[in-house]
């Protein structure tokens, strides 16, 4: 019985320790500091990527213009180099006024994150439907439209209200959660198609390896991003759109940007074939 104490003793100053360590480091300007530049770093780093892969599409295949796969990339580049950008500056952020303008600054990466990834659902239920033979005449409308209905919103919140910057966040907690479902919807289904292909070959082994893949990662990471999203609203424990949550800031980033960015773009490395060489689809 003794023995028991001593041991629940020993577990109760590890976690006190352990919660004291937390907290130090997130009131440390330092490490604030390290930690945000850690991920202007890393966010630069994908950024690089995908703008190499980005010209390396385009010297193989010039005589396309701008194809789904070259905008794909373009967006990585652009989101996560803006990313970066807010990081290496986060602390001249956070000072901005009026405060909606911060919030502007943090979550409009977010939105053209899910505009990059809901390019790669448009992508694969085009491919889906015209496999079935049914008209795609709607999707790319719908998709202009959806993305024409987040900008409106996060134009209609430039005043700063509380309750409206709660409501953006649980607007944001359904977005991802939609692209999630998209994901699953369009991944699941192309992956399903593929599987029932009747031809066995190696490249209907890698693209069906690809595509599960691709939507087992962005599936799993717009729906942290959902659930963090609606803790951020309610809980200000989980803010992160503050200095003072910098390994919140850390893993959350880590989780549902850069690594799945990092994931999708080594996973999508294939450059396309060269002209004369083999067909090449447009939109690959």
């Amino acid at each position: 019985m003794e023995s028991y104490s001593v041991d629940v003793a020993a577990i109760a100053y590890k976690l006190k320790d352990t919660a004291n360590w937390w907290r130090d480091i997130n009131g440390s300007r330092l490490w604030q500091d390290r930690i945000f530049h850690i991920l202007a770093a890393l966010y630069g780093l994908v950024a690089a990527v995908a703008l190499v892969q980005l010209i390396r599409i385009q010297m193989r295949v010039p005589e396309y213009g701008w194809t789904t796969q070259k905008v794909f990339h373009f967006l990585n580049f652009l989101v996560n180099g803006v990313r970066a950008l807010v990081f290496v500056f986060r602390r001249s952020v956070q000072n901005l006024h009026p405060e909606i303008v911060q919030h502007i600054l943090l979550d409009m990466p977010s939105l053209a994150f899910f505009t990059t990834y809901a390019l790669l659902i448009l992508f694969w239920a085009e491919i889906y439907y015209q496999a079935r033979a049914v008209s795609t005449d709607g999707l790319r409308p719908s998709f202009f439209t959806i993305n024409a209905v987040i900008a409106m919103w996060l134009i209609l919140w430039w005043k700063y209200i509380p309750v409206l910057v709660i409501l953006s966040k649980m607007f944001f907690a359904g977005v991802s959660l939609f692209a999630a479902l998209g994901f699953l919807l369009y991944g699941g289904r192309l992956f399903l198609m593929l599987q029932r292909f009747p031809v066995e070959s190696k490249g209907r082994r890698k693209k069906l390896q690809e595509v599960g893949y691709v939507t087992t990662i962005c599936f799993t990471c717009f729906l942290v991003r959902c659930i963090m999203m609606c803790f951020n609203a309610f809980d200000k424990g989980a803010d992160l759109n503050v200095l003072n949550h910098p390994i919140l800031n850390l893993i959350y980033y880590l989780l549902v940007e850069i690594l799945p960015s990092s994931l999708v773009l080594f996973i999508l490395r294939k450059l396309p074939p060269k002209r004369g060489i083999t067909q090449y689809h447009p939109i690959r």
